[in-house]
């Protein structure tokens, strides 16, 4: 399976399950800084991306928000500027609460359909655990 589109498949598994109340799924894409309102007033956010270099091809790993901001070496802004600039810039522009726990579930290199549902099975079970 293409692993540019891992999270897009994750996002198709979760959007089959119930997920608990409040909850709200968002295929965030190439979508950047414009997922900022998304993350104001939320108290857990969950992202599911491609990532490189943390565990073995084919496998999943799950970050915390610290994790996911010291993994990046240089914050800079342009198309490949990534999860870590949003974080960074999260607290300078949002006014509203923002979210207390925030995760990444990454999956590394090429996916298998199994590898998909563990990722889509990790996310579910770090928002139920959360709420």
């Amino acid at each position: 399976m293409d692993h540019d589109r891992a999270g897009l498949q994750v996002h198709d598994r979760l959007s089959t399950k119930k997920l608990p109340g409040q909850t709200e799924l968002i295929e965030g894409g190439i979508s950047g800084l414009n997922l900022l309102c998304f993350l104001e007033n939320a108290a857990t956010v969950v992202f599911v991306d491609n990532i490189s270099g943390f565990t073995d091809p084919g496998g999943v790993v799950v970050l915390t928000q610290d994790q996911i901001k010291t993994a990046s070496h240089s914050l800079h802004y342009g198309h490949d500027a990534g999860l870590a600039y949003l974080l960074a810039l999260m607290p300078r522009v949002c006014e509203m609460p923002l979210p207390r726990n925030i995760f990444l579930v990454g999956l590394e290199g090429q996916c298998s359909e199994e590898t998909i549902d563990h990722a889509a099975t990790l996310a579910l079970s770090i928002i139920e655990s959360k709420i």
